[in-house]
Order: structure tokens, then C-alpha cells, then sequence
């Protein structure tokens, strides 16, 4: 079985983690703010705080820019679900746009119609590796007085005009679950260049005690704390960050030399401005040339061994969420197939995948 997902532990994160058991400091500690500082300036930002994943993150940023009820914050219909449910965590409205059918990130014109007085922020979601268009997203926003809030879960790594995502919005988020190109099995953070809106976020992560005068609470709060031992899986997978950026890049030119030029599957695009770093690949299938449909697809690849896993189901078709119809996430969700791609794949099983996948061609249509 070639498994969806892997991760990929070839440094220092048993020595570094036994060292934090060792240390007696298993909740906060060293590691953790090792991790914050080296993190932030590897990204490029004033200040990096740590969370217990990335949801988290998200409603930290939320909270920290003082979103409420009656308040919208527009985010991309095809994405998964983290961004809409954070803001509905704080009774704010999520506005649901379309993303780009090509790329698959949010459409800034799209964006640029939802706003209305009482759009507070914009989530754009930099969705499998790509990264959003950002330039017309930052004059949108400066423009019409909003906060940007990037969600970088799947995009760690990944840039924009030389520049990291993550490095553009009011606050960025990443996540560090166990499937993500970094590492700590749950794990988030979240990075600004505003000391206020920081130190807002520090106080929020720990129950909303004030600093210095323990058991003193001048917020909601909530425990939204990172541990040491997490930390210390980050520490060590930071330290690996070129080799794991390597392998990643491979693994995307493998795929693409594969799959390209080959009529019923269409590739996510990725605009010259952005240097990926992709963290699931993902294609989009045109069921007219399979044997079936996507979902078919799925599970004909499972009988031969290889896990794959379907493209996110966009707001709008789950009831919950009560969304008008989007049109182009609506055909994506729905057609959206992601691969394999853990850093320690072969290329021998890239090429077996992909031979997989194009026997499921249908024979009429060559």
C-alpha cells in the first residue's frame, strides 16, 4: 500500500523530544520558543506565536483583529473547512466566494464584489502548495480598510513574487498536522508584524491571563498552548527544511512529467509569479474520458494499492453551512483527485501511481 500521507522523521526529533521529556518542562519550554523565534525569521515576520494546531490559529487571528457579530469575513468556497468555522466560532459571517478555475485560489474580483460595510477581513487560502494572487488581494483590502488573514496549512514554504506566504497578510496562519511539510502531529502558529495584535494573541492563548499576575483574567481565553514536545518535532523539522523542500520540489516534477498534456486531466496552476512548494498534488479529472467518476477513481486506485483522497467538498453543497451556489468550486470539489506526495515517496512509485491512474482511461476516448 502507497499511503496518502507519511511522515518523514530523518533528523534530530527523537533525540530533541527525549530531551524535552528529560527536561521536565513537557508543556512549555525551550523548544517552544525556539521554534517561535526561528520560525519568524525564517519566514520573514516581526513575531511568531505558536498554537496547539492550526484551527486554532485561525481563531486566534479572529479574535486578536476583533471579529464579531455582524461582522463578514469573505473566504473561498473550496478550501477546507477551518477558515469558514472560525469565523462562525466568533459569530461573524463567513461570505463564501469562487476561486480562479485554473489555479484554485480565491478570485480577487470575486473578493472585490462580496464586500459590503460590514466585511471586516479576507481569508485567502493558499490551497494545495499554490499561492493566491496577492498583489491586487493587498490593494483590496488596503482599499476598502480590511485585515488580510493568510491561511497557510498547505502553502508552508511556498512564494509569491520571492517573497514567503505567509509574509503578506495582517497575520498569517500555519497548521503543523501530522500530514503537513512540517511537522509536530498537531501543531499551529500564527505570525504578525504587529506587536499589539501579538501580544493580544499571547494573552487569548492562555485562558486571557494577564501577564505577570497569574490567575488574573482580563479576556475570554482559551488554551490554545503549544507543548514543549510538539516543539521539539518542529525544531528538528526546521532543521531539515532544505532537504524537505528539495524532496517536495522533486516529487512535483515527477508528477508533472507524468500526468501533462494528457486529455481529461487538467493540472493546478501554478502562475509564474509563485515558486510552489506543493503539499498535496492534486488533478482534476474530466469523468467524459474515465471509467468513472471521480469517486470511482478513488476507489479503483485503493484496489491496486495506492490511497489517494478527493478534493474538498466547497461550502455551498453541505447544508450546514447554508451557501449559495459557486459554480466553479462546485465542479472542483467534485473532480478533484489528490495523490500521494510525502517526501520519502520513490520515484519508482510516482511513476507506477500515475500508470494507475492513466489505465483508468477510458478506452473509447483514447
Amino acid at each position: 500500500m502507497i499511503p496518502w500521507a507519511k511522515p518523514c522523521l530523518f533528523g534530530n526529533e527523537k533525540d530533541y523530544v527525549v530531551d524535552a521529556l528529560d527536561s521536565t518542562w513537557i508543556s512549555g519550554g525551550k523548544y517552544v520558543e525556539l521554534f517561535e523565534e526561528n520560525f519568524a525569521r525564517l519566514i520573514g515576520t516581526q513575531y511568531a506565536l505558536t498554537a496547539s494546531n492550526g484551527t486554532a490559529a485561525l481563531h486566534l487571528a479572529l479574535l486578536a483583529l476583533g471579529i464579531g457579530p455582524r461582522d463578514e469575513v469573505i473566504v473561498p468556497d473550496f478550501t477546507f473547512v477551518a477558515c469558514g468555522n472560525t469565523v462562525l466560532y466568533t459569530g461573524a459571517r463567513p461570505v463564501y466566494v469562487d476561486v480562479d478555475p485554473k489555479t484554485w485560489c480565491i478570485d480577487p474580483e470575486e473578493v472585490e464584489k462580496a464586500i459590503t460595510e460590514r466585511t471586516k477581513a479576507i481569508i485567502p487560502v493558499h490551497i494545495y502548495g499554490n499561492v493566491c494572487d496577492m498583489d491586487p488581494l493587498m490593494k483590496i483590502a488596503e482599499k476598502n480598510n480590511l485585515y488580510i488573514i493568510e491561511d497557510v496549512a498547505e502553502a508552508m514554504f511556498s512564494k509569491y513574487k520571492g517573497r514567503y506566504a505567509g509574509s503578506f497578510g495582517d497575520i498569517s496562519c500555519f497548521s503543523f498536522q501530522a500530514t503537513k511539510t512540517i511537522t509536530m502531529g498537531e501543531g499551529g502558529a500564527v505570525l504578525t508584524n504587529d506587536k499589539k495584535l501579538f501580544d493580544r494573541m499571547r494573552i487569548l492563548r492562555s485562558h486571557g491571563m494577564r501577564e505577570g499576575q497569574r490567575y488574573w483574567h482580563d479576556f475570554i481565553g482559551y488554551n490554545y498552548r503549544l507543548t514543549n514536545m510538539q516543539a521539539a518535532l518542529g525544531c528538528a523539522q526546521l532543521e531539515k527544511k532544505d532537504q524537505l523542500i528539495d524532496e517536495k520540489k522533486r516529487i512535483y516534477k515527477r508528477y508533472v512529467k507524468n500526468l501533462s498534456n494528457i486529455e481529461g486531466i487538467k493540472l493546478q496552476h501554478i502562475p509564474d509569479d509563485v515558486d510552489p512548494v506543493i503539499w498535496a498534488f492534486a488533478l482534476e479529472i474530466d469523468p467524459d474520458h474515465f471509467t468513472g467518476n471521480r469517486d470511482f477513481l478513488i476507489s479503483e486506485l485503493l484496489k491496486r494499492g495506492i490511497e489517494t483522497r478527493p478534493g474538498f467538498y466547497p461550502f455551498s453543497v453541505m447544508p450546514l453551512y447554508d451557501a449559495p451556489s459557486v459554480p466553479i468550486s462546485e465542479s472542483i470539489g467534485k473532480n478533484v483527485l489528490s495523490l500521494p506526495s510525502f517526501p520519502s515517496i520513490s520515484n519508482s512509485e510516482i511513476d507506477f501511481i500515475c500508470e494507475q491512474l492513466k489505465s483508468l482511461l477510458s478506452k473509447i476516448r483514447g
